[in-house]
């Protein structure tokens, strides 16, 4: 149950004509009040004596008894209250009660505080009903309103239990805004599958990732085919940006600009600005843009799985500023990893990018800089462009998305811990969105290490199991037991022969981050040892031919890779 408190309006009757109207798209069926202030309230949905301009005035009356000085500017007060698409279908009389109790929770009328403003709930459709107040107690006074729409979400998570409804979880306020019925209507009229609003955020946020300077930021928002205002000030500062569609236009023919903070409060001006200075005060004031190195779709995912490995640790064990920092850059790295995706996993991609959106803002300050790392994985997402759907990049697609799992199950778990309810289911619909790009992702890089697992020599096969017996006695019998084992053999026989110690290797795999959310824990571990040893994604790129002897001694790890003391 999603009840709104909209904007407060000047005429009663004009509110009134909308309740009771056909609606912008003939959306309105059978309007009749459900209950009001009073029993007798005329009703003109199902009363034919009865008109619009008799209850406008029954419910303006007690402002007659106020002067201009006292009255409440503007006085129409305005709620919605919606149910959710899988809810059932409730009673007018279920309706009655709900208004009742919402304009008691709201400070409206109770009652039992003695007298209070006159109002009236109109249902226009099986979902939901509206309730207009004006704001004038029958006494003279003004009705108490501080912090109604606050109580009046408390009391939508009772009604929700008392009658069964589905229980939608308590909001913090940092949620992006809505769209409106009229936003919606209007995207039902064009046939968008989401609102220009919608739209605008989404494609906001991935100019957003990665994105080092203003001037880099409105490119993009200019290369992906936005209309894009600034407001400047007289000194020639920058103050503000607004965007539109350029095919969503008003009545006039005029395009409908939204600023950035009304898309999301992550996306004014000024948050953003916070990510470039922070960025710049990390690298010890230097604003000289760095050399540009070489960046493919397979490099950047590669990077992109090694720094999420690494952000995982800061989330599960660092301070909340940092913690909070690095579940927004995981935001910018989803956002660059949708937008570069090949065909077959950008849906799901996009879907956990645009669920994740709502976990990546708290009322935990995000303490800026410390996450430069993920922020330059997205930024080389994007540089790297669009990644084909085979070879490396395919495979190292996979490889990203495993790790960027861990990572945003981590900060699932991080809001659970703070109590961000919303955030926290945010952040686990995300992680069922990148399962599914997982399975497709890393279909056939995998079925190729299988087949090649299954083709080594009886003595070398039976070496491998040897070796995950040693280094993970306690996941061994699991893993021998998964199909994915054999592709976890043909990597750890990969490792052996470019000089690697596989023990060694699969004790740090398996000890450094939790593997209880794995489906399969050898699909994880063959990512973990391939990125940690350096190893093709795609084992059809580069095959090894792996050595008959033992090599469990000395290590070629890289200093970037180098195995730590501090077991994490």
């Amino acid at each position: 149950m999603v009840p709104k408190i909209h904007k407060r309006g000047k005429r009663t009757i004009g509110l009134l004509y909308y309740l009771y109207g056909p609606g912008k798209a003939e959306e309105h069926v059978d309007p009749h009040l459900v209950a009001s202030w009073d029993h007798a309230a005329p009703d003109p949905g199902r009363d034919a004596e009865a008109t619009y301009k008799q209850l406008q005035q029954l419910l303006d009356q007690p402002l007659a008894l106020l002067t201009d000085d006292q009255r409440a500017k503007p006085h129409v007060w305005h709620l919605s209250v919606r149910n959710g698409p899988t809810d059932r279908i409730l009673t007018d009389e279920e309706w009655g009660d709900i208004a009742r109790r919402m304009v008691a929770a709201a400070g409206i009328d109770d009652p039992d505080q003695g007298a209070g403003c006159r109002w009236v709930a109109v249902r226009h459709a099986d979902d939901h009903i509206h309730i207009l107040a004006t704001l004038a107690r029958e006494d003279g006074y003004r009705p108490d309103l501080d912090r109604d729409a606050v109580r009046v979400q408390a009391e939508a998570r009772l009604l929700e239990q008392e009658l069964g409804l589905r229980r939608l979880k308590p909001g913090d306020g940092t949620a992006a805004q809505r769209p409106t019925s009229a936003e919606r209507h209007k995207a039902e009229r064009q046939g968008r599958e989401r609102t220009a609003r919608e739209e605008l955020r989404q494609t906001v946020r991935r100019a957003v990732a990665g994105a080092q300077s203003e001037e880099e930021f409105f490119d993009r928002l200019a290369a992906a085919g936005l209309l894009v205002k600034t407001r400047v000030a007289p000194s020639g500062d920058l103050l503000g940006y607004t965007v539109a569609l350029p095919d969503d236009r008003n009545k006039d023919g005029k395009p409908v600009y939204y600023p950035g903070a009304r898309l999301a409060p992550d996306l004014s001006l000024p948050r953003i600005r916070e990510r470039w200075s922070a960025d710049t005060a990390a690298q010890g004031g230097d604003t000289a843009q760095p050399l540009h190195r070489p960046v493919t779709p397979a490099t950047a995912r590669r990077s992109t799985a090694a720094v999420a490995w690494q952000a995982q640790l800061i989330i599960e064990q660092g301070e909340d500023g940092l913690a909070s920092a690095h579940i927004a850059a995981a935001g910018e790295v989803l956002d660059a990893l949708a937008k570069t995706s090949a065909a077959h996993t950008r849906h799901e991609l996009q879907e956990a990018a645009w669920v994740f959106e709502r976990a990546s803002r708290s009322h935990v300050r995000a303490v800026r800089g410390h996450d430069r790392a993920l922020r330059q994985a997205a930024r080389d997402l994007v540089r790297g462009g669009p990644a084909l759907g085979r070879g490396e990049d395919g495979a190292s697609t996979a490889m990203a998305i495993d790790m960027m799992f861990f990572l945003i199950t981590a900060a699932a778990h991080w809001h659970a811990r703070k109590g961000h309810a919303q955030q926290a289911e945010a952040a686990q619909q995300a992680a069922e969105h990148l399962r599914s790009a997982y399975r497709v992702a890393a279909g056939h890089p995998l079925a190729v290490l299988h087949q090649r697992g299954r083709r080594l020599s009886r003595p070398l096969l039976q070496r491998q199991t040897a070796v995950l017996r040693e280094a993970v006695p306690l996941l061994a019998e699991q893993v021998l037991a998964e199909e994915g084992w054999y592709a976890l053999a043909a990597t750890l026989a990969d490792a052996e022969a470019a000089g690697h110690d596989p023990a060694a290797l699969l004790i740090d795999a398996a000890g450094r981050r939790e593997l209880g959310t794995a489906e399969s824990v050898s699909d994880v571990l063959v990512w973990r040892l391939r990125r940690t040893a350096d190893l093709p994604a795609d084992a059809t790129a580069h095959p090894t031919v792996p050595r008959l002897g033992n090599s469990t001694s000395g290590s070629k790890l890289s200093d970037e890779n180098r195995l730590p003391r501090r077991r994490r």
